[in-house]
């Protein structure tokens, strides 16, 4: 007779759980370190762990599709001669050519372009694919310099400089070599199929005072048109927005620790940095004792999914937010339909581990040519402009039954929590008190 472990009285440690054994023992017969793309797999307080408080008596909600609610957004108009105006407060964040194949980059500028938001360019430069298909693109200038171009940067429309990722606030980027194609090495100026690894920092500047050179001679070389963004890995938040406003910055974009990467140390991914839930709040403090919340717009990333999400994260203070993982599956990753390719290269769809080898079976996080010719870059953006509609009608759906003519007038008080440490983080009442746990606390 075979007895089931509980039946035999077994029980598995909370510590060392099978997940973690397996991982002690893997290193024991490596020698090295695990790396893995996408975010934090970890449970974190999350935006599910908020709820709206929808108008009924005491509030006064909008009706359905007839009364209106608008989404619109203008992004750097505290210093830029032509502030972005998007129709839609959902972008699309920084994801490398390299990272990604050349008709993904393609695709997200399409679908971006199509219902009127921004798509960004990642490490390694810009490709001619995604500058033509993109109405407004955002150039990101990172600390590896990889395919940095000042003709490129005059072809931006707003130029976001990298200062940390959320996914591995404080460390580099990393590559490894079966991505670093012949075109790939030649827009980096690196040796082809050799990893990558790009500086945690950049190289010509310290501090603020630094910082504050380099966003003014960005501004010269194109000619003060273009809103400069600072992107930030969610760790001292509060201190980081108020530097980088001091510095110049017209906007800032703050990536908390579920923002997916390429690839890097799954140690670095689940131990390093803040929830984007507790992020936001003290990025907002920040702009608000500065005098300059709207002025200065935030952008929010790291585990967006959908409008409620989306909601949550304006009504807590946001401009507008960034989406990466998301827009990826959007297009057509992490699609069941290729579940034995997915077993093959040791993963299996809803997972994205062992996706940074390059051997994405969707053809989107690759280099492989004849992986990369499964993707068609039309479809792609149909599918992606699809999810952004859907993700904007879910935010204003949400809005009206608030009573707001705007997603921009949510505000923290539309929000209860569910859980203390929400609640906590997100500084908004938990669910049928008044309570708002370390109300006051310093930071």
């Amino acid at each position: 007779m075979n007895l089931s472990n509980e039946q035999r009285g077994l029980r598995e440690s909370a510590t060392f759980d099978r997940t973690t054994i397996a991982a002690i023992q893997r290193a024991a017969d490596t020698g090295v370190y695990d790396i893995r793309g996408w975010g934090a797999k970890r449970k974190l307080p999350h935006f599910d762990d908020l709820l709206f408080l929808g108008a009924s008596m005491s509030r006064y909600p909008l009706e359905g599709y007839r009364e209106r609610c608008d989404t619109d957004v203008v992004l750097g108009s505290r210093n830029a001669k032509y502030p972005l105006h998007l129709d839609t407060p959902v972008t699309i964040a920084g994801m490398s050519f390299g990272a990604l194949s050349a008709g993904a980059k393609e695709a997200l500028g399409r679908g971006a372009s199509e219902v009127g938001t921004s798509t960004t360019t990642g490490d390694g430069g810009m490709t001619p694919e995604e500058r033509g298909q993109s109405k407004n693109l955002v150039y990101q200038y990172l600390p590896s310099r990889y395919g940095m171009n000042p003709d490129d940067l005059r072809k931006a429309d707003a130029i976001e400089i990298v200062l940390g990722q959320g996914a591995k606030p404080g460390g580099g980027g990393m590559l490894l070599g079966q991505k670093i194609s012949e075109r790939v090495a030649h827009m980096r100026t690196l040796p082809e199929g050799i990893d990558q690894r790009s500086a945690c920092r950049h190289p010509d500047w310290t501090g603020p005072d630094d910082l504050a050179i380099k966003i003014n001679e960005l501004r010269e070389i194109t000619d003060w048109e273009k809103p400069i963004y600072v992107k930030v890995g969610a760790t001292r938040t509060y201190y980081d927005v108020k530097l980088a406003v001091h510095s110049g910055a017209d906007v800032v974009v703050v990536d908390g620790m579920q923002g997916g990467t390429a690839a890097t140390q799954e140690v670095f991914i689940e131990h390093v940095g803040i929830p984007t839930l507790a992020a936001i709040p003290q990025a907002v403090q920040a702009l608000q004792e500065l005098g300059v919340h709207r002025e200065v717009q935030l952008i929010v990333s790291g585990g967006i999914r959908n409008g409620a999400d989306v909601a949550k994260a304006m009504a807590l203070g946001a401009d507008a937010v960034a989406i990466g993982t998301a827009a990826l599956i959007a297009l057509g990753d992490n699609d069941p339909r290729y579940a034995e390719e997915y077993e093959k290269i040791g993963s299996a769809a809803g997972f994205y581990d062992d996706f940074q080898d390059g051997r994405d079976p969707a053809g989107i996080s690759t280099q492989d040519p004849e992986l990369s010719a499964r993707f068609d870059p039309i479809v792609g953006g149909k599918r992606l402009a699809n999810f952004l509609r859907v993700t904007t009608m879910e935010a204003q759906t949400i809005a009206r039954a608030c009573g707001k003519a705007h997603l921009q007038h949510l505000e923290p008080e539309d929000l209860v929590a569910i859980s203390i440490e929400a609640a906590a983080m997100a500084r908004v009442p938990l669910a049928g008190t008044s309570w708002i746990p370390g109300a006051g606390a310093v930071l």
